[in-house]
Protein backbone atom coordinates (compact mmCIF):
# COMPACT_ATOMS: atom_id res chain seq x y z
CA UNK A 1 0.00 0.00 0.00
CA UNK A 2 2.79 2.69 0.63
CA UNK A 3 4.19 1.65 -2.66
CA UNK A 4 1.23 2.68 -4.04
CA UNK A 5 0.66 5.99 -2.00
CA UNK A 6 4.22 6.78 -3.04
CA UNK A 7 2.71 7.47 -6.39
CA UNK A 8 -0.04 9.20 -5.51
CA UNK A 9 -1.75 11.78 -8.57
CA UNK A 10 -3.29 14.03 -5.58
CA UNK A 11 -2.92 14.72 -1.91
CA UNK A 12 -5.19 17.09 -0.08
CA UNK A 13 -4.06 18.19 3.26
CA UNK A 14 -6.42 19.80 5.60
CA UNK A 15 -8.32 22.17 3.06
CA UNK A 16 -10.47 24.43 4.70
CA UNK A 17 -13.39 26.66 3.04
CA UNK A 18 -14.91 30.23 3.76
CA UNK A 19 -16.83 32.37 2.16
CA UNK A 20 -16.61 36.33 3.11
CA UNK A 21 -19.44 38.05 4.18
CA UNK A 22 -21.03 41.10 5.71
CA UNK A 23 -20.22 39.56 9.06
CA UNK A 24 -16.77 38.25 7.79
CA UNK A 25 -15.76 34.48 7.04
CA UNK A 26 -18.17 31.41 7.46
CA UNK A 27 -16.50 28.49 7.01
CA UNK A 28 -17.70 26.04 5.08
CA UNK A 29 -15.54 23.02 4.91
CA UNK A 30 -13.17 22.02 7.06
CA UNK A 31 -9.76 20.16 7.16
CA UNK A 32 -10.36 17.85 4.22
CA UNK A 33 -7.53 15.27 3.73
CA UNK A 34 -7.76 11.91 0.74
CA UNK A 35 -5.42 11.45 -1.21
CA UNK A 36 -5.67 9.64 -5.07
CA UNK A 37 -3.55 6.98 -7.09
CA UNK A 38 -3.17 6.32 -10.37
CA UNK A 39 -6.30 4.49 -12.36
CA UNK A 40 -8.86 4.66 -9.45
CA UNK A 41 -12.31 6.37 -8.50
CA UNK A 42 -12.83 8.08 -5.19
CA UNK A 43 -16.29 9.08 -4.39
CA UNK A 44 -17.04 11.91 -2.27
CA UNK A 45 -20.46 11.10 -1.19
CA UNK A 46 -22.91 13.02 1.35
CA UNK A 47 -26.25 14.98 1.70
CA UNK A 48 -26.63 18.63 -0.72
CA UNK A 49 -24.49 21.35 0.65
CA UNK A 50 -22.33 19.23 2.72
CA UNK A 51 -19.21 20.35 0.67
CA UNK A 52 -18.61 17.95 -1.98
CA UNK A 53 -18.26 20.65 -5.22
CA UNK A 54 -16.78 23.25 -3.51
CA UNK A 55 -14.23 21.07 -2.06
CA UNK A 56 -13.47 20.09 -5.79
CA UNK A 57 -13.82 23.71 -7.24
CA UNK A 58 -10.84 24.57 -4.57
CA UNK A 59 -8.79 22.28 -6.59
CA UNK A 60 -8.56 24.54 -9.33
CA UNK A 61 -9.17 27.38 -7.52
CA UNK A 62 -12.14 28.22 -9.12
CA UNK A 63 -14.42 29.34 -6.16
CA UNK A 64 -16.28 32.99 -6.38
CA UNK A 65 -13.52 35.52 -5.29
CA UNK A 66 -15.07 35.87 -2.15
CA UNK A 67 -14.05 32.48 -1.21
CA UNK A 68 -11.14 32.23 1.35
CA UNK A 69 -9.31 28.89 0.65
CA UNK A 70 -6.41 27.37 2.81
CA UNK A 71 -4.09 23.94 3.08
CA UNK A 72 -1.46 22.56 4.60
CA UNK A 73 -0.82 21.37 1.28
CA UNK A 74 -2.88 20.26 -2.23
CA UNK A 75 0.13 18.20 -4.38
CA UNK A 76 -0.29 17.07 -7.42
CA UNK A 77 1.74 15.52 -9.73
CA UNK A 78 1.82 15.74 -13.90
CA UNK A 79 2.58 13.52 -16.63
CA UNK A 80 6.13 14.23 -16.46
CA UNK A 81 5.86 13.42 -12.37
CA UNK A 82 6.88 16.74 -11.92
CA UNK A 83 4.75 17.80 -8.26
CA UNK A 84 3.19 20.96 -7.70
CA UNK A 85 1.23 22.28 -4.75
CA UNK A 86 -2.35 23.59 -6.15
CA UNK A 87 -2.20 25.91 -2.71
CA UNK A 88 0.74 27.80 -3.58
CA UNK A 89 0.79 27.95 -7.12
CA UNK A 90 0.84 30.82 -9.44
CA UNK A 91 -2.03 32.15 -11.73
CA UNK A 92 0.22 30.64 -14.47
CA UNK A 93 0.99 27.31 -13.49
CA UNK A 94 -3.38 26.62 -12.67
CA UNK A 95 -3.68 27.64 -15.80
CA UNK A 96 -1.57 25.25 -17.14
CA UNK A 97 -2.98 22.29 -14.77
CA UNK A 98 -6.56 23.27 -15.74
CA UNK A 99 -7.73 21.43 -18.89
CA UNK A 100 -4.68 19.30 -19.43
CA UNK A 101 -3.74 18.05 -15.63
CA UNK A 102 -7.12 18.32 -13.69
CA UNK A 103 -10.57 18.70 -16.28
CA UNK A 104 -13.94 18.73 -15.09
CA UNK A 105 -17.21 17.70 -15.96
CA UNK A 106 -20.44 19.03 -14.24
CA UNK A 107 -23.94 17.87 -13.56
CA UNK A 108 -25.68 20.82 -16.25
CA UNK A 109 -23.84 19.94 -19.71
CA UNK A 110 -26.82 22.54 -21.57
CA UNK A 111 -25.09 25.60 -18.98
CA UNK A 112 -21.01 24.64 -19.61
CA UNK A 113 -21.74 24.46 -23.02
CA UNK A 114 -21.67 27.95 -25.26
CA UNK A 115 -24.74 27.99 -26.87
CA UNK A 116 -23.04 29.69 -29.77
CA UNK A 117 -20.60 27.74 -31.13
CA UNK A 118 -20.48 24.86 -32.73
CA UNK A 119 -19.24 21.56 -30.05
CA UNK A 120 -16.42 21.27 -32.68
CA UNK A 121 -15.47 24.69 -32.19
CA UNK A 122 -15.80 24.31 -28.36
CA UNK A 123 -13.49 21.19 -28.42
CA UNK A 124 -10.73 22.85 -30.62
CA UNK A 125 -10.48 25.44 -28.23
CA UNK A 126 -8.91 23.03 -25.42
CA UNK A 127 -6.78 21.23 -27.91
CA UNK A 128 -5.27 24.99 -28.85
CA UNK A 129 -4.65 25.46 -25.61
CA UNK A 130 -3.35 22.66 -24.12
CA UNK A 131 -2.02 20.46 -27.19
CA UNK A 132 -0.69 23.09 -29.81
CA UNK A 133 1.13 19.98 -31.44
CA UNK A 134 -2.12 18.27 -33.01
CA UNK A 135 -1.68 19.22 -36.90
CA UNK A 136 -5.47 18.57 -37.62
CA UNK A 137 -8.05 19.97 -34.75
CA UNK A 138 -11.08 18.74 -36.68
CA UNK A 139 -9.87 15.22 -37.14
CA UNK A 140 -9.01 15.18 -33.54
CA UNK A 141 -12.23 16.87 -32.76
CA UNK A 142 -14.40 13.71 -35.02
CA UNK A 143 -12.07 11.02 -32.80
CA UNK A 144 -12.64 12.46 -29.70
CA UNK A 145 -16.31 12.44 -29.89
CA UNK A 146 -16.14 8.99 -31.30
CA UNK A 147 -14.54 8.08 -28.16
CA UNK A 148 -17.10 9.18 -26.33
CA UNK A 149 -19.81 7.60 -28.37
CA UNK A 150 -21.30 9.98 -30.04
CA UNK A 151 -22.53 8.55 -33.36
CA UNK A 152 -21.54 10.19 -37.21
CA UNK A 153 -19.10 12.28 -34.98
CA UNK A 154 -18.46 13.77 -38.46
CA UNK A 155 -21.50 15.39 -38.84
CA UNK A 156 -22.16 15.93 -35.05
CA UNK A 157 -18.81 18.06 -34.95
CA UNK A 158 -20.68 20.67 -36.91
CA UNK A 159 -23.65 20.76 -34.58
CA UNK A 160 -24.50 23.32 -31.74
CA UNK A 161 -25.90 22.23 -28.52
CA UNK A 162 -29.17 23.01 -28.85
CA UNK A 163 -29.14 20.43 -31.67
CA UNK A 164 -28.13 17.31 -29.16
CA UNK A 165 -29.82 15.67 -26.38
CA UNK A 166 -28.92 16.26 -22.71
CA UNK A 167 -27.22 12.63 -23.03
CA UNK A 168 -25.28 13.44 -25.97
CA UNK A 169 -24.33 17.28 -24.37
CA UNK A 170 -23.14 15.04 -21.53
CA UNK A 171 -20.55 13.08 -23.73
CA UNK A 172 -19.62 16.58 -25.72
CA UNK A 173 -18.47 17.57 -22.18
CA UNK A 174 -16.59 14.34 -21.75
CA UNK A 175 -14.66 15.05 -25.05
CA UNK A 176 -13.78 18.40 -24.20
CA UNK A 177 -12.42 17.19 -20.49
CA UNK A 178 -10.19 14.19 -22.41
CA UNK A 179 -9.03 16.69 -25.01
CA UNK A 180 -6.32 17.51 -22.50
CA UNK A 181 -5.22 14.14 -21.88
CA UNK A 182 -6.09 15.02 -17.66
CA UNK A 183 -4.35 13.07 -15.49
CA UNK A 184 -7.26 13.77 -12.98
CA UNK A 185 -10.85 13.86 -14.49
CA UNK A 186 -13.49 15.00 -11.51
CA UNK A 187 -17.02 14.27 -12.54
CA UNK A 188 -19.69 16.48 -10.58
CA UNK A 189 -23.27 14.38 -10.59
CA UNK A 190 -22.31 13.84 -14.06
CA UNK A 191 -25.55 12.40 -14.59
CA UNK A 192 -28.21 13.96 -12.23
CA UNK A 193 -29.90 15.62 -15.41
CA UNK A 194 -30.00 12.61 -17.40
CA UNK A 195 -32.96 9.47 -17.29
CA UNK A 196 -32.04 6.54 -15.55
CA UNK A 197 -30.78 4.56 -18.27
CA UNK A 198 -28.37 7.56 -20.08
CA UNK A 199 -26.99 7.89 -16.80
CA UNK A 200 -25.72 3.65 -16.94
CA UNK A 201 -24.64 4.71 -20.22
CA UNK A 202 -22.25 7.87 -19.08
CA UNK A 203 -21.44 6.30 -15.73
CA UNK A 204 -19.66 3.03 -17.95
CA UNK A 205 -18.40 5.38 -20.20
CA UNK A 206 -16.28 7.59 -17.73
CA UNK A 207 -15.34 3.53 -16.68
CA UNK A 208 -14.15 2.52 -20.02
CA UNK A 209 -12.24 5.47 -20.40
CA UNK A 210 -10.59 5.97 -17.02
CA UNK A 211 -9.11 1.84 -17.94
CA UNK A 212 -8.41 3.17 -21.12
CA UNK A 213 -6.11 6.24 -20.35
CA UNK A 214 -5.10 5.10 -16.37
CA UNK A 215 -7.02 8.36 -15.51
CA UNK A 216 -7.62 8.86 -11.75
CA UNK A 217 -11.43 9.78 -11.26
CA UNK A 218 -13.50 12.12 -8.31
CA UNK A 219 -16.84 10.75 -8.41
CA UNK A 220 -18.72 13.69 -6.42
CA UNK A 221 -22.49 11.96 -6.17
CA UNK A 222 -24.91 11.61 -3.25
CA UNK A 223 -26.01 8.15 -5.16
CA UNK A 224 -25.02 5.18 -3.07
CA UNK A 225 -25.79 2.97 -5.75
CA UNK A 226 -23.54 4.43 -8.04
CA UNK A 227 -20.63 4.38 -5.50
CA UNK A 228 -21.34 0.61 -4.82
CA UNK A 229 -20.94 -0.33 -8.08
CA UNK A 230 -18.00 1.91 -9.34
CA UNK A 231 -16.07 3.44 -7.03
CA UNK A 232 -13.13 1.89 -5.11
CA UNK A 233 -12.73 4.45 -2.32
CA UNK A 234 -15.49 6.53 -0.59
CA UNK A 235 -15.26 9.41 1.67
CA UNK A 236 -18.87 10.55 3.26
CA UNK A 237 -19.01 14.13 4.23
CA UNK A 238 -21.34 15.78 6.02
CA UNK A 239 -21.56 19.26 6.57
CA UNK A 240 -18.15 20.41 5.38
CA UNK A 241 -16.29 17.49 6.90
CA UNK A 242 -15.11 14.11 6.46
CA UNK A 243 -16.95 11.49 8.90
CA UNK A 244 -15.49 8.39 7.22
CA UNK A 245 -13.52 7.01 4.53
CA UNK A 246 -12.25 3.54 3.19
CA UNK A 247 -12.87 0.98 0.62
CA UNK A 248 -16.48 0.98 -0.93
CA UNK A 249 -16.74 -2.49 -0.01
CA UNK A 250 -15.41 -1.62 4.00
CA UNK A 251 -17.25 1.20 4.37
CA UNK A 252 -20.42 0.07 2.58
CA UNK A 253 -20.49 -3.41 4.45
CA UNK A 254 -19.28 -2.26 8.06
CA UNK A 255 -20.14 1.45 7.82
CA UNK A 256 -18.75 2.55 11.87
CA UNK A 257 -20.25 6.45 11.47
CA UNK A 258 -23.45 6.74 12.51
CA UNK A 259 -24.32 9.12 9.19
CA UNK A 260 -22.96 6.67 6.90
CA UNK A 261 -25.11 3.95 8.59
CA UNK A 262 -28.35 6.03 8.21
CA UNK A 263 -27.44 7.10 4.69
CA UNK A 264 -27.07 3.11 4.20
CA UNK A 265 -30.62 2.52 5.72
CA UNK A 266 -32.22 5.11 3.70
CA UNK A 267 -31.05 3.09 0.42
CA UNK A 268 -34.00 1.51 -0.70
CA UNK A 269 -33.67 -2.60 -1.84
CA UNK A 270 -35.25 -4.12 -4.27
CA UNK A 271 -37.49 -6.83 -2.91
CA UNK A 272 -37.47 -5.90 1.11
CA UNK A 273 -40.68 -5.29 2.78
CA UNK A 274 -41.09 -2.19 4.35
CA UNK A 275 -43.78 0.56 4.57
CA UNK A 276 -41.33 3.58 4.97
CA UNK A 277 -37.77 3.89 4.24
CA UNK A 278 -35.99 5.26 7.37
CA UNK A 279 -35.02 8.75 7.26
CA UNK A 280 -32.51 11.37 9.25
CA UNK A 281 -34.08 13.39 11.53
CA UNK A 282 -33.85 17.49 11.17
CA UNK A 283 -31.62 18.95 8.77
CA UNK A 284 -28.28 20.25 7.95
CA UNK A 285 -27.57 23.88 10.05
CA UNK A 286 -25.91 26.86 8.77
CA UNK A 287 -22.70 26.85 8.39
CA UNK A 288 -22.61 29.75 10.72
CA UNK A 289 -24.13 27.66 13.69
CA UNK A 290 -22.17 24.84 13.35
CA UNK A 291 -21.00 23.17 16.97
CA UNK A 292 -17.35 23.37 17.54
CA UNK A 293 -17.44 19.27 17.87
CA UNK A 294 -18.86 17.04 15.43
CA UNK A 295 -21.27 18.85 13.50
CA UNK A 296 -23.46 15.64 13.08
CA UNK A 297 -24.60 15.63 17.14
CA UNK A 298 -27.89 17.30 16.99
CA UNK A 299 -29.19 14.67 14.29
CA UNK A 300 -27.37 11.85 15.70
CA UNK A 301 -29.47 9.11 17.72
CA UNK A 302 -26.92 7.38 18.92
CA UNK A 303 -25.03 10.58 20.82
CA UNK A 304 -28.47 11.03 21.93
CA UNK A 305 -28.83 7.81 23.41
CA UNK A 306 -25.71 8.02 25.30
CA UNK A 307 -26.87 11.08 27.29
CA UNK A 308 -26.27 14.77 27.99
CA UNK A 309 -22.91 14.02 28.89
CA UNK A 310 -21.65 12.17 25.65
CA UNK A 311 -24.31 14.82 23.90
CA UNK A 312 -22.08 17.87 25.22
CA UNK A 313 -18.50 16.58 24.08
CA UNK A 314 -20.12 15.43 20.79
CA UNK A 315 -20.86 18.90 20.46
CA UNK A 316 -17.72 20.49 21.79
CA UNK A 317 -14.78 18.49 20.65
CA UNK A 318 -14.38 16.86 17.15
CA UNK A 319 -13.02 13.50 17.48
CA UNK A 320 -9.80 11.94 16.78
CA UNK A 321 -9.60 9.51 14.02
CA UNK A 322 -10.27 5.89 14.95
CA UNK A 323 -8.71 3.50 12.64
CA UNK A 324 -10.60 0.33 11.44
CA UNK A 325 -8.30 -0.85 9.26
CA UNK A 326 -5.41 0.32 7.34
CA UNK A 327 -7.60 2.37 4.42
CA UNK A 328 -10.38 2.69 6.97
CA UNK A 329 -11.38 5.53 9.37
CA UNK A 330 -14.03 7.57 10.70
CA UNK A 331 -14.45 10.55 12.91
CA UNK A 332 -16.94 9.97 16.48
CA UNK A 333 -16.42 9.84 19.70
CA UNK A 334 -18.82 6.70 20.26
CA UNK A 335 -18.67 4.90 16.43
CA UNK A 336 -18.48 1.26 16.74
CA UNK A 337 -15.79 -0.28 18.19
CA UNK A 338 -14.10 -2.98 15.94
Amino acid sequence: MSDKKDKFRLQVSNLSIGFKNAKGVTNVVRDVSFDLVPGEILSLVGESGCGKSASCLALGRLLAPNAVVTAESILFRDAAGVVHDLASASARELRKIRGSGIAYIFQEPSASLNPVFKVGDQIAEVLKLHRPDVQDYRKECIELLSQVGIPAPESRVDAYPHEMSGGMQQRVMIAMALAGNPQILIADEPTTALDVTIQSQILDLVDRLRKERDMSVILVTHNLGIVSQLADRVAVMYAGRIVESGKVREVIDDPRHPYTSALLKAVPVLGAECDRLPTIPGSVGAPENFPAGCRFCDRCQLAASCGQEALDLCRNKFPSPAVVSESHTYFCHYGKEK
